[in-house]
């Protein structure tokens, strides 16, 4: 490893277009991708899919900065789209596939991309809203839309390579440019783009994961529009690997799916892990090729995972913004471990006026990097939250940590007010929004509580307005046709006044010590369960 702890990777190392052109030109043979019950790839099949795209995003007007609005599950499709995007030196903007109603429409007014490539089934969500700078559509298949917002929406045709100069770019495609915008909830607002460059993904994914070798297929069970899959495919394919994909984590499916495809390195969100788990023991719990699992966060179940399954354990700590400070394993036992913090990286827990305080004692986790552009480039279009997040020099995470004498970092709880559902992120701020938009509701208060499967659950205390009832069914009703399907609550709670102090704020910490009072209406209880829509 390069000891300047202030070097810049070179361009072949961390840029897209050139890594898969060596990959492809070193390795053409090489499967690159194995897609679950369907076609492999080899790094040179690749290359080819991703210029066919490439020239027919080229024909659409795709130039070098331009940002690419990408709204589909895991598949060809996305990851074809995604590389061929940054092939041109283009910004890939993944969406997430639970998105609708006004959190939606504020991502296409941030964004304020041209052109987006989508899946058909997720179109009518787009009528009726506000699309920002958005004038076409593309699809992966026909289009099925009244299209009332008057896009130009049409199939996505690829096209035949074209020759070398119709693809180049008008400038080097350089480590620091911007790779991506990935759109994070908070807690004072909407969601935010986080800006990401070359370094920042590499720095999170090839350069954490010194133990995936060429030899390892990992498999990619999570959304690729989250930075947490991400990683892994550039990790992949910096290092000669393989990925296999799935469209989804399912408990069920999800051990016959490592073993048909061959995968020995997976990444499990705690909740996935604590599924598996549950699961009855079988007598193939054993027969598999798995030999290395990531679990974030490392829980205290975690490590009955290596007990049961036979595999070495891992964990890392990481969000959009920053790059994999820290990370763990193998041999891991204790519940909350995050790490040691990584060479690239300055990390300590401080009180409120960001003073550091004493291994043993709990306080936030703030990170700097000796490294250029390891850390997010900023929020994208948004100042105010990018200088608040980077206060005195140093990137506030809002978690809470504590750091041991043998310089290992513990996870403690989150210090910001964003709930964690399954793997997403939560805002508060914004879910409150979306049940006061509801006729008979007058204030609502949204907090974690803890789940049974690990994370958070979503409970919404809300008060009616004068002279109305609500029926805490019909505000479900409400809220899944305006809400991605993980933010609307599982448990509502109907009181008469919110708890408040004398100057009128409120005051959710009581909320979340009473927790589930005898009072609450559970969703799930009442048998009324919200999947996301599953993509054909």
């Amino acid at each position: 490893m390069d000891t300047d702890r202030s070097s810049i990777p070179a361009a072949n190392q961390c840029v897209l277009r050139y890594l898969l052109e060596d990959q492809a030109k070193k390795i053409p043979e090489r499967i690159f991708v194995q897609f679950h019950g369907g076609d492999a790839w080899t790094y040179a099949r690749t290359l080819d899919e991703v210029r066919q795209r490439a020239a027919a995003l080229r024909a659409l007007g795709v130039k070098q900065g331009d940002r690419v609005l990408c709204w589909m599950g895991n598949g060809p499709d996305l990851l074809a789209n995604w590389f061929a995007i940054n092939y041109l030196g283009a910004v890939y903007v993944p969406l997430n596939t639970g998105l609708r109603g006004r959190p939606l429409e504020h991502v296409l007014e941030n964004a304020q991309a041209a052109l987006m490539l989508a899946h058909p089934a997720l179109l009518p969500r787009l009528d009726e809203l506000a699309p920002g700078a958005l004038r076409q559509v593309r699809t992966i298949g026909p289009a099925q839309t009244t299209a009332s917002n008057q896009l130009d929406i049409a199939p996505f045709a690829t096209a035949p390579v074209s020759p070398d100069e119709l693809l180049a770019t008008d400038a080097p495609i350089e480590p620091w440019d911007v790779q991506s915008i990935m759109y994070t909830s908070g807690t004072t607002g909407m969601s935010k783009g986080v800006v990401t460059s070359y370094v920042q993904l590499y720095t999170m994914g090839p350069d954490a994961f010194d133990c995936m070798t060429e030899a390892d297929r990992c498999m990619i069970c999570g959304p690729i529009f989250h930075c947490g899959s991400t990683l892994y495919v550039y990790a992949m394919l910096a290092c000669g690997g393989s990925i296999a994909m799935v469209p989804e984590f399912r408990t069920a499916d999800f051990w016959d799916a490592i073993r048909d495809t061959g995968s020995t390195v997976v990444l499990l969100l705690g909740v996935m892990a604590s599924f598996l788990l549950k699961q009855p023991p079988s007598p193939r719990d054993l027969d598999h090729p798995l030999k290395k699992v990531f679990i974030v966060p490392f829980g205290e179940e975690a490590p009955n995972f290596r007990t049961r399954f036979g595999c070495e354990l891992y964990t890392v700590y990481n969000m959009t913004e920053i790059a994999s400070p820290l990370h763990a394993g193998p041999g891991l036992t204790q519940a909350g471990i995050a790490g040691k913090p990584r060479p690239w990286f300055e990390l300590r827990v401080a009180d409120a006026q960001d003073r550091s305080l004493p291994d043993g004692q709990v306080g936030e986790l703030l990170i700097r990097s000796h490294r250029p552009w390891a850390l997010f480039s900023g929020y994208y279009r948004n100042p105010e939250a990018t200088v608040a997040a980077m206060r005195n020099g140093w990137f506030h995470t809002g978690d809470a940590f504590r750091r041991e004498a043998d310089g290992n970092f513990y996870f403690v709880d989150r210090l910001k007010d964003v709930i964690r559902r399954r793997g997403e992120n939560i805002s508060s701020f914004e879910l409150e929004g979306e049940i006061c938009g509801h006729d008979s509701v007058r204030e609502a208060v949204v907090v974690a509580v803890p789940s049974e499967h690990s994370e958070d659950e979503v409970l919404a205390v809300i008060t009616p307005v004068e002279g109305a009832s609500i029926d805490p069914a019909d505000l479900v009703n409400y809220l899944s046709t305006r809400v991605p399907h993980y933010m609307v609550p599982r448990f509502i709670r109907v009181v008469a006044e919110l708890p408040k102090t004398a100057s009128g704020k409120l005051q959710k910490h009581v909320l979340r010590g009473e927790g589930l009072t005898e009072d609450t209406w559970d969703r799930e209880r009442a048998g009324i369960r919200l999947q996301r829509e599953r993509l054909a």
